[in-house]
């Protein structure tokens, strides 16, 4: 870029005085002095990116010790949110954003001579998460510091995150993610805070109460990670432990002369956090996962109780054993059933640690815990053997069955007779082998259990929950989901985040809802070309970056049709290669034949155990490899597999999308948050009225969506017809040729038989009914061409989407949690900056 388009590309990034650039070169200069100090003459560009980071990280520091300042003082309640994930990606431009500082960054780095987009790409993205859920913890702590609530994310810092996806011959390969290697410039250690975990020995009753004793120690260490909100100097904490040995492990009496073996096995302790279980919306009943998650909320929970005992108010008694107004200051939401032993460990350390009367502490424990639901698919419910807690956590079983007992009783005073209530109801399984149903517990134990889309919430009390929804439907909520405005519209599509600031002013960065204001532009002829030129500058942007990256041309004046998500049945990556093979037959059929051009674009992990989902890759990058080769074809079409999708290739995907792929077969996506982020971004919707699709369309309206297929009621009554896939594949023949074509090894040349297992699925066992939605589908598809050639009215479809994507800021999620489930009312105050004294 040239100086002058450099300059005028401020408005939203913040004006950049020239006392802060010279600051920002100073203190640049400074961190890479005592770099080089320590090692060497020559910098490298990692050299350049740590000073950079430590120069930002300056910024926040004072911002942050009088935030947490501020907390202890007013003591307002603190709001928990407990995750095994939290999908955080980079942080240096993040943190840039909302601190006002991008404009200085810039202009000190390029004074110095340096590429700050160089600097960044250098990051590692923090992997801490699978997919969907462990995004939105992230994007909900943007909001919640953006809201100034007191809010903590508590987590486990893992030391391999999310695995890096390699394509090998067209196959995933799964490498570990290295991610700490060079160090975390963002993190702080903090040992003084470490806590003891305990797992393994046995239960004593005594007079004096009940005692969990002879067990095994790990300690929990915390690292901390500031979260600044926007532009308010509000900056909170997001804790990761981190699991250590203690000093003594397997060093005791019996363990007399294998010292050397002895400090060995502390690797035992410490693999807890060693990595990130790969798998989403599925749950694998490990030892070490169940593990993990009682090792993130017995670290949790105590320090919440301390941060409850030591806080100015709270309590008149001086050693505050009174736990009485612990709810009214501690809310504790859960991130899905993962962290569900808050329930039982809060009980534990109320009844026998703090001897709180049973009842009252039952009181508290579900006053202070809300549970959020995330699915419905039965496969992804956690349902844990007893005889795996029996072992492990012994007093949280006898906690357990007491609370069950509890719960049952109330069941049956009021359903006499009803036994089979009680077999549903129960957080006990019976049979062949016993289990504890986590979202059973969650539900007994939350005073709040909510859905993350209007839909999902429905099927939740209609179907998953149906009984405790009777028992207790004033517990029943739905808190649609949201994303971050900072991180999927101003930090990844600078352009458009410009040409909406100079239409109607920057206060939708802060307040998504003032983006219908564009609605007054939708005919504006000045803003269509604007919106179009942006978009199509992101698509030149990413055509190189592929280009550069996977030595992959394609044509960026062709649609970018793009589904990125994890790889799963439910989300139907296949019917969409259905559509592919469709659109090659035709063109291979009249290739003189005028045809829309098309780039569709396909990324996503697959679990490494999940091996219907690893032969879909096979199959997207086998299509891709005979289309792509097609000299019939040309550029009209192109399969592209976008390998390693993660935080930071979204970012860079989404702003150059023309057309979003949500298509789940309608009832199995509970929310999804990728369909908002590529609405906000300006990109048109093709989608099944699944998750949140069916809210984006109502707030649009659904003639400005490409919405197709069977609706929730439909696919039921299928289910009860029975759903029988040859009889599409009989009747329509552009499908069948596709089937065929799959099975024959026409896509497979070297292995014909490679593709058996999807194709039999596909037509004996396919619970997801791709077959049901092909027509449809097909069709719509057409109807998404024939808007296409007609530039301007797709732009015009694009900004009206733009304009009622409002809605889906987390910043609105956020404020209803605060004020229905948890209590607090958001506040608009800003903290004063460090360099000015406290009020």
């Amino acid at each position: 870029l040239s100086d002058g388009e450099r300059r005028k590309q401020i408005s939203v990034r913040g004006i950049a005085g020239l006392g802060d650039v010279a600051e920002v070169r100073k203190s640049f200069n400074r961190h890479l002095h005592f770099t080089l100090v320590k090692d060497r003459n020559v910098a490298t560009p990692r050299d350049y990116y740590f000073a950079l980071a430590h120069t930002v990280r300056d910024h926040l520091v004072g911002r942050w010790i009088r935030t947490q300042q501020h907390y202890y003082e007013r003591d307002p309640k603190r709001i928990y949110y407990l995750s095994l994930e939290f999908y955080m990606g980079r942080t240096l431009q993040n943190t840039m954003v909302n601190l006002g500082l991008q404009n200085a960054c810039d202009e000190a780095i390029y004074q110095l001579g340096l590429d700050l987009e160089e600097l960044e790409e250098i990051e590692e993205d923090a992997g801490l998460g699978n997919g969907g859920l462990g995004r939105l913890a992230a994007c909900f702590l943007d909001s919640m510091a953006t809201l100034g609530l007191a809010a903590y994310g508590y987590g486990i810092r893992y030391e391999f995150g999310i695995f890096n996806q390699r394509i090998v011959d067209g196959w995933q390969v799964e490498e570990a993610d290295d991610w700490l290697r060079y160090g975390n410039p963002w993190e702080k250690a903090r040992p003084e805070y470490m806590l003891p975990v305990h797992f393994y020995g046995r239960v004593c009753h005594t007079p004096e109460g009940v005692k969990w004793v002879d067990t095994q120690v790990v300690l929990a260490m915390p690292y901390d990670t500031p979260v600044p909100g926007y532009k308010n100097n509000t900056v909170n904490t997001m804790r990761l432990w981190s699991a250590k040995a203690p000093n003594d492990f397997n060093l005791q009496e019996f363990n007399v002369g294998d010292y050397i073996e002895a400090v060995l096995d502390r690797n035992l302790a410490e693999n807890i956090s060693r990595v990130l279980y790969p798998n989403d919306n599925f749950f694998e009943g490990k030892e070490l996962r169940l593990k993990q998650e009682y090792f993130v909320v017995a670290a949790t929970l105590q320090d919440i109780i301390r941060r409850f005992k030591s806080s100015k108010f709270g309590c008149r008694d001086p050693v505050r054993t009174c736990f009485e107004t612990f709810p009214d200051k501690v809310a504790i939401q859960l991130n899905d059933t993962h962290p569900a032993l808050s329930i039982p460990e809060l009980m534990r350390i109320l009844v026998d640690v703090e001897k709180v009367d049973w009842d009252k502490a039952w009181e508290i424990t579900k006053r202070t815990c809300a549970y959020t639901n995330h699915t419905v698919l039965p496969e992804a419910l956690e349902r844990w053997p007893v005889s795996m807690f029996e072992k492990l956590l012994p007093r949280h079983l006898e906690i357990i069955y007491a609370l069950n007992q509890m719960h049952l009783d109330r069941v049956a005073a009021l359903y006499p007779g009803d036994v089979d209530r009680l077999r549903r109801m129960s957080v006990i399984e019976e049979g062949e082998c016993k289990r504890i149903n986590m979202a059973h517990l969650c539900v007994i134990g939350s005073h709040a259990v909510n859905g993350v889309a209007r839909i999902h919430s429905d099927i939740v009390k209609n179907s998953v929950f149906k009984d405790f929804y009777e028992l207790e439907p004033e517990k029943f909520q739905n808190k649609t989901n949201g994303i971050t405005p900072r991180r999927w519209l101003l930090l990844c599509n600078p352009g458009l985040a410009d040409v909406i600031a100079e239409k109607i002013g920057e206060g939708f960065v802060t307040d998504l809802s003032q983006l219908r204001k564009l609605l007054d532009f939708v005919n504006n002829e000045t803003f269509i070309r604007d919106v179009a030129k942006v978009k199509q500058e992101n698509k030149l942007k990413f055509a190189a970056y592929l280009e550069e990256q996977y030595k992959v041309k394609i044509n960026p004046s062709s649609m970018f049709d793009v589904q990125v998500k994890r790889i799963h049945e439910y989300k139907r990556q296949l019917l969409n290669c259905l559509h592919a093979i469709t659109l090659y037959n035709r063109i291979r059929s009249d290739p003189s034949k005028s045809f829309v051009p098309r780039t569709i674009m396909i990324g996503g992990k697959a679990a490494p155990g999940y091996h219907m989902a690893k032969m879909i890759i096979k199959l997207i990058t086998s299509i891709g490899e005979v289309i792509n080769n097609d000299p019939y074809v040309g550029d009209r079409l192109k399969v592209i597999f976008l390998e390693n999708y993660r935080v930071s290739l979204a970012e860079k995907v989404i702003p150059a999308a023309d057309l979003s792929q949500q298509i789940s077969t309608a009832g199995t996506e509970a929310s999804g948050t990728g369909n908002m982020k590529f609405m906000v971004n300006g990109a048109l919707t093709i989608g099944t009225m699944d998750g949140a699709n069916v809210e984006m369309a109502e707030e649009a309206g659904e003639e400005n969506l490409f919405i197709f297929g069977m609706r929730v009621e439909d696919v039921e009554a299928l289910d009860r017809q029975g759903y029988n896939a040859q009889e599409y594949y009989q009747r329509l023949p552009e499908l069948r040729q596709a089937v065929d074509q799959i099975r024959s090894g026409f896509f497979s040349p070297r292995d014909p038989g490679c593709f058996k297992d999807i194709v039999n699925m596909l037509m004996y066992h396919d619970r997801f009914k791709v077959f049901a939605d092909y027509e449809a589908y097909i069709k719509c598809q057409g109807q998404v061409d024939q808007l296409f050639m007609d530039p301007r009215e797709w732009t015009k479809k694009v900004i009206r989407n733009i304009a009622c994507s409002g809605k889906f800021s987390s910043d609105r999620t956020i404020t209803e949690y605060a004020r229905e489930i948890w209590g607090v009312e958001p506040s608009a105050t800003k903290i004063p900056p460090p360099n000015l004294p406290r009020d």
